[in-house]
Order: C-alpha cells, then sequence, then structure tokens
C-alpha cells in the first residue's frame, strides 16, 4: 500500500511540475526562437537544396496558419523540355487544387529558381478562381519584388492572403 501512495505522490508532483512549467513558457513568449532560413541556391539546376531553400524560407513565414502541412510547389527553371513538362504537370496540379478549394487558414506556397516562371504559374493557375474562393488562405510567393504586383492581382479577386517573400 505505501507503494502505491509513493507512485500516486510521485504523478502528482510530476504533473504538478510540468504545469508549472507550462505557465512558464507560457508567459514567455519572447523565447520562442524563429527558425533559419537556408542560403538561397546559386544553381538554378540544383534541384534538391532549392527544395531545401523553400522549406526553410515556408517554415519561417506560418505566421497564421493553423495547419503544419502547407501546400508547397516548387516551379523548376530552365528551357529544355523535361523542365516544361514538370511546369505544365505542376500548372495541371495546382490548377486541380485552386478548381477544389482551399481550406480557411492553410497556405499556398509558391517558388522556383525563375521568380517570372513561378509567378506566371501562379496567375495562370488561380485564373479562373471563384471570386471570394481563397478568403483566409495564404498564398506566399517566394520571388523578386519586380514580380509580386503581377502575383497580387492576380489574386486579388480570389480573396487570398497573398504574402511576399524576396529570394535571396
Amino acid at each position: 500500500m505505501r507503494k502505491i501512495t509513493a507512485i500516486i505522490f510521485a504523478a502528482c508532483a510530476a504533473f504538478a511540475l510540468g504545469a508549472c512549467n507550462q505557465q512558464q513558457q507560457a508567459a514567455n513568449p519572447a523565447a520562442e526562437v524563429k527558425p533559419q532560413v537556408a542560403p538561397m541556391p546559386t544553381n538554378p539546376a540544383d534541384k534538391t537544396a532549392w527544395k531545401q531553400y523553400l522549406v526553410s524560407v515556408v517554415t519561417a513565414n506560418m505566421q497564421g496558419v493553423k495547419t503544419n502541412h502547407p501546400y508547397m510547389y516548387f516551379v523548376p527553371g530552365g528551357e529544355d523540355d523535361a523542365a516544361k513538362a514538370d511546369r505544365q504537370n505542376q500548372l495541371d496540379n495546382v490548377k486541380n487544387v485552386v478548381a477544389r478549394g482551399v481550406l480557411p487558414g492553410n497556405m499556398m506556397a509558391f517558388g522556383g529558381p525563375e521568380s517570372k516562371t513561378t509567378a506566371d504559374l501562379i496567375v495562370a493557375a488561380f485564373a479562373d478562381a471563384q471570386a471570394g474562393s481563397f478568403k483566409d488562405v495564404i498564398v506566399l510567393f517566394i520571388g523578386a519584388v519586380g514580380d509580386v504586383d503581377q502575383v497580387k492581382q492576380a489574386l486579388a479577386s480570389s480573396g487570398a492572403d497573398v504574402r511576399f517573400v524576396e529570394a535571396k
């Protein structure tokens, strides 16, 4: 019987200490560490490095997103047949997602080595989006400053919250 009492006492003490620790962490939100962003790859053909870079940028910009799994789209650069086919597949994929819709609180993130190509894909993918159908959905465009206005204008009627991060 003494062992059971001791075990119950130890469990209660551990629970109480854990609750105190959570209250201390909640009281100090400034202690949160913002994820590091990987450096932008210099080789446009290095898909693995680009994908790692985009994941780090998206992870660092998840404020307000209610899911841990954003829709992330890597838009490959280049003018060879394989790159064109990859972009067309990606465009078809994004068009299907846009047609089905995305629940509020989610994020769609786009990036790649060629900002203009990425912006053009976003514009084409959202061309048939219904007015207001992306209200409270965050669309993150990772690219060049010169292309952000084109993306914002294309998404204006959809109601999406367009965010921009300069690729650097």
